[in-house]
């Protein structure tokens, strides 16, 4: 099949935020191609979307860059994060702004898709893609609506998604497992004891409500991740969302269950977990030695891989999205389709270097499990922590170029 018979210049599997961003900074970079770019999303908008919905400065440049303004979703701001181990650890603020603006994926996904629309490119929703067949001249894309053609097919389907499993079967997955629980704020909660929140033996309470907070205290049982604990709204209602986050690195060794740690630390404030829905996915984490594409295929967003250490997907999502529309936007100008050079873009980016870095950090933090090492890193190393972080995991937005 010859070029000018393909359906589809781009073909875009999955309308979360990697996928919607691919399509905006193509269309940004190659508005030619506007009308060439179809997504196809197996769910309607507004989909039901299981993350803890954090926002980083990151992902707020990113937008910036395309002309959004994020603050017109639905969102709670957190004034300042902390990072503790058993209560104790490291604040981060932003003088004047907010240091983690927290949505509801379904409402975030939607907006950003509306945007989408509005930059004149097709989204299909109800599409369930269950085959993508790559050949030397393109890619057959089969679904339960029939089969499309394209010249490029992104995989923005996100950690289960099929693209990876039909492009890389037998490379090996590094994946997290999650857990999520919405409560009621804690005012809410403490008025129905009668008392405030300090009278009963709860850390915090009122000076709580604005925060995030990331504790790593399961670290020493074998839970490589932490749990934590940020507002968010539902339907403009001030509610707190609970996690859990496990990268599985210490998965052989004896653990408790995983909502143990989280029942414990909800039980800390004054809340009974089994009193609430619990929620569990997975999360695929960046590994620097899987593959990222092939010829006429790119993987984006969580098909390649999120933060490990936090499990952070929704900026890096965006992040993808900017790298893969400059490649593809080279790759018709050259009409090479090999994406050899993809991952090298991916690798020298901005995000590509925090990813890395977040990788390396990863493997020392966690395996290093001892109490005593916790203590040190995040109660007595705060400083040099903060210096890392500053100069190797934060402020990667700023360069990524479109």
């Amino acid at each position: 099949m010859t070029k000018d018979m393909l359906k589809h210049d781009v073909l875009i599997i999955g309308g979360g935020p990697s996928g919607l961003s691919t399509a905006l900074h193509l269309t940004k970079i190659a508005p030619h191609l506007t009308s060439r770019i179809l997504i196809l999303e197996k769910e309607h908008y507004p989909r039901p979307k299981l993350c803890a919905g954090g926002l980083v400065a990151d992902a707020e440049i990113i937008l910036q860059r395309l002309g959004l303004d994020v603050s017109e979703v639905p969102h709670v701001d957190a004034s300042s994060a902390h990072f503790d181990f058993e209560g104790r650890g490291i604040k981060i603020s932003v003088p004047k702004s907010h240091t983690i603006r927290v949505i509801r994926r379904n409402e975030f996904d939607h907006w950003l898709a509306k945007k989408t629309r509005e930059a004149g490119i097709e989204i299909r929703e109800g599409v369930t893609v269950k085959n993508i067949i790559p050949d030397k001249d393109g890619v057959t894309v089969e679904t339960e609506q029939g089969n499309f053609r394209a010249l490029i097919v992104v995989g923005a389907d996100g950690s289960n998604g099929i693209t990876r499993r039909c492009v890389f079967p037998n490379f090996p997955v590094y994946t997290a497992r999650v857990l999520e629980v919405i409560t009621p704020n804690y005012p809410l909660r403490h008025a129905t004891q009668g008392a405030s929140p300090k009278s009963n033996g709860f850390e915090g309470g009122w000076d709580r409500e604005s925060v995030a907070y990331f504790d790593f205290f399961a670290v020493p049982k074998n839970i490589a991740g932490y749990v934590w604990d940020f507002p968010t709204q539902i339907n403009g209602e001030p509610m707190r969302c609970w996690g859990i986050y496990d990268t599985n690195l210490l998965a052989d060794q004896n653990r408790p269950q995983l909502k143990k740690p989280l029942a414990d630390e909800m039980a800390r404030h004054g809340f009974i977990l089994d009193e609430y829905e619990l929620k569990g996915h997975p999360i695929r984490w960046f590994d620097p030695s899987n593959p990222v594409s092939m010829p006429h295929v790119l993987l984006v967003g969580d098909a390649v891989g999120a933060d490990p250490i936090f499990g952070e997907g929704i900026s890096m999502a965006l992040g993808y999205g900017a790298l893969a529309a400059q490649e593809i936007s080279e790759s018709i100008r050259r009409n090479d389709f090999s994406f050899g050079r993809f991952k090298r873009r991916l690798v020298r980016s901005g995000l590509g270097q925090t990813l890395f870095a977040r990788w390396v950090i990863t493997q020392i933090i966690y395996p290093l499990k001892w109490r005593w090492f916790q203590i040190l890193l995040w109660w007595i190393l705060k400083p040099v922590v903060i210096l890392v972080a500053w100069i190797f995991v934060l402020n990667w937005g700023k360069r990524i170029r479109i």
